[in-house]
């Protein structure tokens, strides 16, 4: 997974898979997700992302099972 933030248009874009892009789905005005040809999830875009995704503080954390 691979996440980018873009400042200059306040965008972030997470990328959970390198696969190809069928559809695009609008969820909301400034959210949208990419899915394959089977409807798996590719990326999803976050416009505003400071607004919308409260982006001040990034981490990530892996919880064991």
């Amino acid at each position: 997974m691979k996440v980018k933030y873009f400042s200059d248009t306040d965008t972030a874009l997470v990328e959970f898979t390198s696969k190809d892009v069928a559809e695009t789905k609008e969820i909301s005005e400034n959210i949208y997700v990419d899915l394959d040809a089977d409807g798996n999830l590719v990326s999803m875009t976050i416009e505003h992302a400071r607004a919308n995704a409260h982006l001040e503080e990034f981490s990530f954390q892996e919880v064991a099972r």
